[in-house]
């Protein structure tokens, strides 16, 4: 049985989301589709949204549980980058 950090066999990942969302916004762009395609279209991305949205919120919980500490919540700030490198 997955676990909502883990998505189910037939669950596409977060990167065959992204993939399919792109997709989907090149439909849309491009303008050649009927109404009915269109909203079937834009039905399916905001689903692909939503997935992708909570698979991040997992991945955001899943960081935050491994930087607990007995105290609480140990935050880093992410080191930035120099950006003539």
């Amino acid at each position: 049985m997955p676990t909502s950090q883990t998505p189910a066999a037939d669950e596409p990942s977060f990167e065959e989301i992204l993939s399919r969302l792109s997709e989907v916004v090149e439909h849309l762009e491009g303008g050649e589709l009927t109404l009915s395609r269109s909203l079937e279209i834009f039905e399916e991305g905001v689903g692909l949204s939503r997935l992708g949205a909570r698979r991040l919120d997992d991945a955001e919980a899943r960081v935050e549980q491994l930087l607990s500490n007995d105290e609480g919540l140990e935050t880093r700030p992410l080191p930035t980058r120099n950006p003539d490198e």
